[in-house]
């Protein structure tokens, strides 16, 4: 029995180590903070006076047309 728990206490400490699981909550949270930039930059302007949804669907719309 405490071969066992040994073992098990190993293979916990390896595990705490490992940071490879990481890699997947780290680029989440990337990803997050990201996009609340992106929504924060766009209300900042949207606030300002620039509606920058308006201005890019207005350009797209023209390029279609010519």
């Amino acid at each position: 029995m405490m071969m066992l728990m040994d073992r098990i206490a190993r293979t916990a400490t390896r595990l705490h180590r490992d940071e490879r699981g990481l890699n997947t909550a780290e680029l989440l949270g990337n990803a997050a903070l990201a996009i609340v930039a992106l929504v924060a930059i766009w209300y900042a302007l949207r606030q300002a006076g620039l509606d920058i949804i308006d201005t890019l669907t207005d350009r797209i719309m023209n390029e279609d047309l010519e």
